[in-house]
């Protein structure tokens, strides 16, 4: 374990690690898709939790403990293991964070439809528009990732703020409703048991890894952290509790103040909000509410794609100091000491699939294999890292015990979503374009590897 090359800047404390890890952990739609359980989601909530959560945050302290390192994952998978599985895992994330950011542009192109009503219903029908927004908004991240996490934490921050008091009103909102009589009484942990199915199952591990997967991502810039040893663990510790309240306190709210069969799981947030607030009146003060919860929302989206994009930049500089890639990628700005070269690449390449996303028919398709495809690569990254304490390095029983918990919930998580139980036109024809992509992204990545090795074998002799 060798440090790195070059000094970073350590921006990073406590609490700036807390709220990152609120910020990017907590998907808004997952209170909604929750919902659809009915009052069974406290004990899907509570298994997840159970099963995946406090296992993944266990592994995660663990591992950082033992290799507290700028790159977190990366490392850790090539110290465990050896340098083209920590490859892989890199390559991995790499693909998960840049399917995720090159949809930032078009998700704020529907919150600014939102705030302007029908009157900017034109506006998302324009490529151009979408593009336009896409390319600022890229170029935003860029700039920030360059200056740094001096100024980077500060949107985090700010991100995460704003969630935390969309969260307290939507959390709020049920008690008003009670109060006012316009609700007639509010249980919010009343529970029933579930049907166990394979519904269930899809769902639990949706609800494991999908909602509270992330906890990882912090570490990737541990040489940036003021004394990453002590700090990542405790953000963890801070944090997880916090994120288990939001999401099972908050979807009892979206059970109390919106019908089962109209739950909106794209917006549930926005929907609980204008339903828990309508009775309050239509006065100036309470109709500006929505509009407010909107710019919230899209401010928050930002600074969820700014913690993702930020890390995924150090992931090609840290391959650079390791000889997987070309130095070119661990070359840092004079003044601000971040990887600037790596930014701009990461950049161009989310950018770039951003605006083929956007070209032709079938977008929505095309979008949801995407969708899906990313959700798998990310899965096996955390294969990895709990296989890490299992196989690649001796470890106590209760870390091999916790890692084979968080293993076997990101399995069921991958298998389920390579074989869908929802009804699709082909079952099959949906699994092969899954389980094809997969592959032929990873066999890329597999060549550049290896190219790289060689071209490093070869540098000596050309001298």
């Amino acid at each position: 374990m060798s440090d790195p090359p070059v000094e970073l800047k350590r921006e990073l404390g406590l609490t700036d690690l807390a709220l990152t890890q609120i910020l990017f952990i907590v998907g808004l739609p997952w209170v909604g898709v929750a919902a659809k359980l009915g009052s069974a989601h406290v004990v899907f909530w509570l298994a997840a939790i159970v099963f995946f959560y406090i296992p993944s945050a266990i592994v995660v302290i663990y591992l950082n403990r033992l290799m507290p390192l700028e790159g977190g994952l990366y490392q850790w998978a090539k110290l465990g293991f050896n340098e083209l599985t920590g490859f892989l895992v890199a390559w991995n994330l790499w693909l998960f964070a840049i399917l995720n950011t090159s949809d930032t542009g078009l998700q704020v192109t529907q919150y600014i439809v939102y705030i302007l009503g029908p009157r900017g219903e034109r506006l998302t029908g324009s490529y151009w528009f979408v593009l336009l927004v896409s390319v600022t908004l890229m170029t935003a991240l860029v700039v920030v990732a360059i200056l740094g996490l001096g100024v980077g934490k500060w949107i985090h921050t700010a991100g995460a703020v704003l969630m935390l008091a969309t969260f307290a009103a939507l959390l709020a909102l049920p008690w008003l409703n009670v109060a006012r009589g316009s609700l007639r009484g509010f249980h919010p942990l009343a529970t029933t048991m579930p049907v166990m199915s394979a519904m269930s199952l899809n769902l639990l591990g949706k609800m494991g890894f999908g909602a509270f997967g992330g906890f990882e991502y912090v570490a990737i810039h541990a040489g940036e952290c003021r004394n990453p040893i002590r700090t990542i663990g405790a953000s963890v510790a801070i944090a997880a509790p916090i994120i288990g309240l939001m999401f099972i306190l908050g979807t009892s709210s979206v059970l109390a103040l919106v019908p089962i069969d109209r739950i909106d799981l794209i917006a549930p947030i926005p929907q609980v909000l204008a339903e828990g607030f309508r009775s309050f009146g239509g006065g100036s003060a309470i109709a500006i509410v929505p509009t407010l919860t909107i710019v919230a929302l899209a401010v928050v989206r930002v600074a969820q794609a700014s913690v993702m994009f930020t890390g995924t930049t150090r992931l090609p500089m840290v391959a650079g100091w390791d000889g997987l890639l070309p130095g070119w990628f661990t070359r840092l700005h004079a003044r601000h000491r971040t990887p600037a070269n790596s930014i701009v690449f990461v950049g161009a390449a989310t950018l770039a699939l951003s605006a083929a996303g956007m070209i032709g028919v079938g977008r929505q398709e095309a979008f949801q294999l995407l969708w899906n495809s990313s959700a798998i690569f990310y899965a096996l990254t955390y294969l990895v890292m709990f296989a890490v304490p299992l196989v690649g390095i001796r470890s106590p029983s209760w870390v091999r015990v916790a890692a084979l918990s968080g293993f076997l919930m990101t399995l069921v998580d991958v298998v389920l979503s390579i074989v869908p139980i929802v009804q699709v036109e082909s079952r099959l024809i949906f699994a092969l374009k899954i389980s094809s992509l997969v592959l032929v992204t990873n066999a890329i990545g597999f060549a550049i590897f290896k190219m790289e090795r060689t071209r490093a074998r070869e540098l000596p002799i050309a001298g």
